[in-house]
């Protein structure tokens, strides 16, 4: 599955979300019953990438992922989006879990605006999961069930 339908993403178990990059892939995980994205770890990208993040899915037991789209501020699919997109397609033949793709635009923005308020030094891997984390948590709230009553 690719895309944004997520009526096969399971309600309980571990999900994980990646923010691809040419270099570097930040990665989150969330507890699907909790609904809180974390930071978790960063793997290189390049030509091995469907591989890296599979082996990653295995370990970490994740029941589904979330893909980060870099669309442009139009909503376009730019050359970054393009390469995710195939990276997503890669991914979603690989594994026997849900693969989703979410619009991450201005994540790795927000991230480093995050980490500047913690002050000290902040490495380029610490933005990318971060990055991760705010896509999947972006993804979690958006399924909330509104209240009733």
């Amino acid at each position: 599955m690719l895309g944004q339908d997520d009526s096969a993403v399971p309600a309980r178990g571990r999900i994980l979300a990646i923010d691809p990059g040419e270099r570097r892939i930040g990665v989150a995980a969330a507890d699907l019953g909790l609904r809180v994205a974390i930071p978790l770890t960063t793997i290189e990208g390049g030509p091995d990438a469907v591989e890296a993040v599979a082996r990653l899915v295995d370990e970490e037991g994740a029941r589904a992922l979330v893909v980060g789209l870099p669309l442009s501020l139009s909503g376009a699919l730019g050359p970054q989006a393009l390469r995710a997109q195939a990276l997503a397609e890669g991914l979603a033949d690989r594994l026997p879990i849900p693969v989703l793709t979410w619009d991450e635009r201005l994540t790795s923005t927000e991230a480093r605006r995050r980490l500047a308020g913690g002050g000290g030094r902040r490495h380029k891997r610490d933005v990318d999961a971060l990055a991760a984390a705010i896509i999947l948590q972006a993804y979690l709230d958006s399924q909330r069930q509104p209240a009733s009553g």
